[in-house]
C-alpha cells in the first residue's frame, strides 16, 4: 500500500492511497478457502466444492467485501501512521473507473483537531452573584399558586352572567336541524371570557340566569380540526343550570393539604426551595458566562471549518425555524441573513470553546461514568413510545456518535464545575432583577445580533457563550465538550372532535422546533420516531 499526502494546509489533510490489485486477490482467494468447506451445491459431497465453483458462485460478493475490509483497514493506517486526530469522519472516496484486476485508488479528506494547550488555572478569578429568596417572593409565589386553584360558588338565581363568573350549561349543537358527533355535553363548565369556546359562544351567554333555555348560532373557524364542521353555521340548544361567581382562594393550612402536603408551612417551604433553585441556576448561567468570556480572550487558535459549518448550520435552522414563525416572517429572514456573518462567528466561538474545555477536561482526568451515561440514555429514551425505547437504547449503544451528542452536555457541565473549583470566588449579593440584567448584559456583548433580532430569534445568540461543537467520531473524547442546546418545543396534539365538545375553540397549533438529528447512518439502525 502507497500513501501519498496531497493536502497540507492548516488543519486540512488530504491523501492519495493507491491498494494494489494483488492485496485486493489474496483476500479474495483467503475467504474463497475459508468458506468453501460449508458451501454446498448439487452434485459435490459436502466440503468438496471446487474452489473456482466458489468464486464463480460467490466472488462478487466477496471481492465487494474484501474492497470495503480493505479500504477501513487503509484509513486506520493512514490516521495511525500519520498519528492523525480527525475533527469529523473523513470523507473517503475510491477513485471512478475502479473494477476488478485493477490497484484501489483512494482520496482521504479531513480536518485535524488542532494542538490545544490547557490553560494555567491559577488565575481564574470569579464573581458569584447570589440573590436570597426573600419572604415576599414567597408569598407572590403563594399567591399565584392560590389564583390558579379558582373555585366558584353558586350565585343567587337573579344573578345575570359576566365575565369571569362560570356557568354549568347542557348543550346540543346541530347543523341544519341535524345533531353532529362531539355537539354534545352535560354540566359543563364554561367560564364567560376565558375564550375556551369557538368565538361567539361565549359571548352570547352573557347576561344569562339560572334556570335559562336559549339557542344561539354559531360560525366554526375555517380552520377547525372537524372538516365537516370548519366554516359553517351551527346551533346550541343551551340550559343554564346554575350561574356561580368566584370566591376567594384563602391560603390556608385546608389549602395546602388540598395540595396533599401536610400545611401551609410544608408549601411555603416548598416553594422556597424552588426559587432558590431558579435564582441558583441563574447564579451558574452567569458565572459560566464569566469563565468562558475569560476562556475565549486568553485563546485564539484555529478551528476545523467543517465544525464549524455544522454548528453554524444547527445556529441556522433553528433562526430560520423561528423566523417563519414571527409575526412578520419575511422581515424576520431579512434580519437575520444581515447578521449571518455574525452568527458563523458565535459558531466558531462555541467550536473554539468546546475543544478547550474538552482538552481542559482530558488533561484533568474529568469523566462521564459509565452509570452517568446510563442515565443519560434512560432519560433519552422516555422521549419514545414504550415500544421504541429499547431500540433507541440499542441505536445510542451502537452509534458512537449519538452517544457522544449524548454525553456532550453533562461532559461539559463538569468541566465547567471542575474549573468552578480551582476558580478564586467572591461572593456578592444582588436582587433577581440585578442578576437578569447582568446576564442580559452579557448576551449583548457576545451576540451582536441579538440587538436589532426580535426577543423570539436571540436563542442562539443567547448561547454564544456555550461551547457545543458538533459531534464527531474520532477521538470520542474530543466531542464531550458540546453546550446546552434550546429546549426543544413541542407541538401539541390536536383533539378529534369525538374527544372534545364540538363547541370547544381549537387552540393554534405550535410549529415543533427542529431537534438536533443524529449524524447519517444505516436505515437499520435508524432511531425510533418519538412520541
Amino acid at each position: 500500500m502507497q500513501i501519498k499526502e496531497t493536502t497540507n494546509k492548516g488543519l486540512a489533510r488530504a491523501y492519495e492511497v493507491t491498494i494494489p490489485a494483488g492485496d485486493i486477490a489474496a483476500r479474495v482467494e483467503a475467504e474463497v478457502k475459508k468458506i468453501a468447506p460449508q458451501v454446498r451445491m448439487p452434485g459435490f459431497r459436502p466440503g468438496k466444492v471446487p474452489a473456482n465453483l466458489v468464486k464463480k458462485m460467490h466472488g462478487e460478493q466477496l471481492h465487494a467485501q474484501a474492497v470495503n475490509d480493505v479500504i477501513r483497514e487503509s484509513v486506520d493506517k493512514v490516521m495511525q501512521d500519520k498519528q492523525l486526530r480527525p475533527a469529523m469522519q473523513p470523507q473517503i472516496d475510491l477513485a471512478e473507473g475502479y473494477e476488478e484486476g485493477k490497484d484501489a485508488v483512494l482520496t482521504i479528506d479531513l480536518e485535524i483537531l488542532p494542538a490545544v494547550e490547557a490553560p494555567d488555572l491559577d488565575g481564574l478569578k470569579l464573581e458569584r452573584l447570589t440573590v436570597p429568596v426573600a419572604d415576599e417572593a414567597v408569598d407572590e409565589a403563594l399567591a399565584n399558586i392560590a389564583g390558579q386553584q379558582k373555585s366558584y360558588k353558586d350565585a343567587p338565581k337573579s344573578k345575570k352572567a359576566a365575565d369571569g363568573d362560570q356557568l354549568i350549561i347542557d348543550f346540543t349543537g346541530s347543523i341544519d336541524g341535524v345533531e353532529f358527533d362531539g355537539g354534545k355535553a352535560e354540566d359543563a363548565p364554561l367560564v364567560i371570557g376565558s375564550g375556551q369556546f369557538i368565538p361567539g359562544f361565549e359571548e352570547q351567554l352573557t347576561g344569562s340566569k339560572t334556570g335559562d333555555e336559549k339557542t344561539i348560532t354559531v360560525t366554526f373557524p375555517e380552520d377547525y380540526p372537524a372538516e365537516n364542521l370548519a366554516g359553517k353555521d351551527a346551533q346550541f340548544a343551551i340550559v343554564v343550570k346554575q350561574v356561580k361567581v368566584e370566591s376567594e382562594t384563602k391560603v390556608d393550612d385546608d389549602f395546602a393539604k388540598s395540595l396533599g402536603l401536610e400545611g401551609i408551612d410544608q408549601l411555603k417551604g416548598l416553594l422556597r426551595g424552588q426559587l432558590e433553585q431558579e435564582t441558583n441556576g441563574l447564579t451558574r448561567t452567569q458565572m459560566k458566562r464569566q469563565l468562558l468570556d475569560q476562556l475565549a480572550a486568553g485563546h485564539d487558535f484555529d478551528v476545523p471549518q467543517k465544525m464549524v459549518d455544522a454548528e453554524f448550520d444547527q445556529i441556522w435552522a433553528q433562526l430560520q425555524q423561528e423566523a417563519a414563525q414571527d409575526e412578520n416572517p419575511e422581515q424576520a429572514m431579512k434580519d437575520i441573513e444581515a447578521e449571518k456573518d455574525d452568527y458563523r462567528k458565535i459558531a466558531e466561538r462555541r467550536v473554539r470553546l468546546g475543544l478547550l474545555l474538552s482538552e481542559i477536561g482530558q488533561k484533568n482526568g474529568v469523566e462521564v461514568s459509565q452509570q452517568e451515561m446510563s442515565m443519560l440514555v434512560q432519560q433519552a429514551a422516555q422521549q419514545y413510545r414504550q415500544e421504541d425505547r429499547e431500540r433507541f437504547i440499542q441505536y445510542v449503544q451502537s452509534e458512537p456518535m449519538a452517544a457522544a451528542q449524548l454525553r456532550a452536555p453533562l461532559y461539559e457541565d463538569k468541566v465547567v464545575d471542575f474549573l468552578f473549583s480551582k476558580a478564586e470566588i467572591t461572593d456578592r449579593e444582588v436582587t433577581r432583577e440585578e442578576l437578569e440584567a447582568a446576564i442580559e448584559a452579557d448576551e449583548s456583548e457576545q451576540a451582536a445580533p441579538a440587538k436589532k433580532a426580535p426577543a423570539k430569534k436571540k436563542a442562539p445568540a443567547k448561547k454564544a457563550e456555550d461551547a457545543k461543537p458538533a459531534a464527531k467520531k474520532a477521538p470520542a473524547k474530543k466531542a464531550d465538550a458540546a453546550g446546552d442546546k434550546p429546549a426543544a418545543k413541542k407541538a401539541p396534539a390536536k383533539k378529534a372532535p369525538a374527544e372534545k365538545a364540538a363547541a370547544e375553540k381549537k387552540a393554534p397549533a405550535k410549529k415543533a422546533s427542529a431537534e438536533k438529528a443524529p449524524a447519517k447512518k444505516p436505515a437499520a439502525k435508524k432511531a425510533p420516531a418519538k412520541k
